[in-house]
């Protein structure tokens, strides 16, 4: 069964949640209904690692006689680039059979002290509800005390797009920002003339969103070693930062030395490179992060040659599982599943989708397939 609730605006927005209640989990006395999930068809960009690594967890639950579990993923916002995370939570937790819910703002205001103040209680909340895990993309370090109060209670708690590296919890889920800047950086390398020449980067220069500063450097590192100079645009997002991104990116495109040879843009708002380009009249490879409507109208334009998509689906999708293999066969055992996947103890790497420009269509096919198409 599926409730969807919508309730107050607040200086935060609207919130959805979506519960999934189970009704395969058995009621005492009785055996566990196997866990069985939906078949995804065949598809180029499939990460058949990861699904091969679901159903090995699957296996070893199965055999556990799993107990009913309630848990809770608090999310970001629930629109945009979080609508997968979404889709793909509540499918878990529909297979898994748990009483669960996501939540996440439907209108996400600016006010980050806000945001990060209402995520602070629904983790209060969903500890006070009953949730024996939680999942939380959370905004930052404030959610560290939280977390460790919900984990002191014994709820089992899984990190996932952002980390909170500070805090008690078991496991983070998501991308690894300094690896992806450089396979980023090494997309657009292999594009490049010979050096010299000077790399643009609209990425991050602000070190308290270490995240962005990871991914940054990454990049940054991949063209410094390899003999470029490097100029890095601060991405803000607002809409009068983006005239202010054409203006300077374009007038760096006009008189950098040496030369500019190559843009790349390492956030949802890569698509600026493409248009300070546009505007400055150059002809230079430039590659791209997520896969934002207006990012891919310009690789069709062929001004953007390649893009690096987070995988938030499986993100979504992997934290139900984590948090049931955590409650019913243990952290150790789910860590030693998840193990290809780990960079080290607690940190699990669900990597990029490269998408070269003219693999659009068969990467729109493979959203569609897993019905992540924004």
């Amino acid at each position: 069964m599926t409730r969807i609730a919508r309730w107050g605006t607040t200086a935060f927005g609207l919130m959805l949640m979506t519960a999934a209640c189970g009704s395969s989990q058995p009621h005492e006395g009785e055996d566990s209904t196997p866990i069985r999930r939906h078949p995804i068809p065949q598809n180029e960009f499939i990460p058949e690692e990861i699904e091969a690594t679901v159903d090995r967890l699957i296996v070893e639950i199965n055999e556990s006689s799993p107990e009913p579990m309630q848990m809770t993923v608090v999310l970001k916002a629930a629109v945009g680039f979080w609508q997968p995370v979404v889709k793909a939570a509540n499918q878990a937790m529909g297979e898994l059979g748990v009483t669960g819910s996501v939540l996440g703002s439907l209108t996400p205001s600016g006010d980050t002290d806000e945001a990060e103040q209402n995520q602070v209680r629904q983790v209060e909340q969903a500890v006070a509800d009953g949730a024996e895990g939680i999942g939380i993309a959370a905004f930052g370090e404030s959610q560290t005390a939280a977390v460790d109060e919900a984990i002191a209670k014994g709820v089992h708690v899984v990190t996932l797009d952002t980390d909170v590296p500070a805090s008690k919890r078991a496991i983070y889920v998501g991308t690894l920002d300094e690896a992806s800047g450089v396979t980023a950086g090494k997309t657009l390398l292999a594009m490049l003339p010979a050096p010299p020449g000077t790399v643009i980067i609209h990425g991050n220069t602000d070190p308290a969103w270490s995240n962005g500063m990871d991914r940054t450097r990454g990049a940054q590192g991949v063209f410094e070693a390899a003999g470029y100079d490097v100029l890095v645009r601060h991405a803000i997002w607002s809409s009068t930062s983006e005239a202010e991104d054409l203006e300077w990116m374009t007038a760096q495109l006009d008189s950098a030395e040496p030369p500019a040879v190559g843009m790349i843009g390492l956030f949802d708002i890569s698509y600026r490179c493409a248009m300070a380009a546009e505007a400055a009249g150059k002809d230079l490879p430039i590659v791209a992060f997520d896969f934002n409507p207006t990012t891919v109208d310009y690789m069709r334009k062929g001004l953007i040659k390649a893009t690096h998509t987070q995988r938030q689906y499986y993100q979504g999708y992997l934290v139900p599982y984590i948090l049931y293999g955590i409650e019913n066969i243990g952290l150790d055992a789910t860590k030693a599943i998840l193990a290809p996947h780990m960079v080290d103890d607690n940190r699990v790497n669900t990597g990029l989708d490269v998408v070269p420009a003219d693999k659009i269509d068969a990467y729109n096919d493979f959203l569609d397939v897993i019905g992540s198409n924004q």
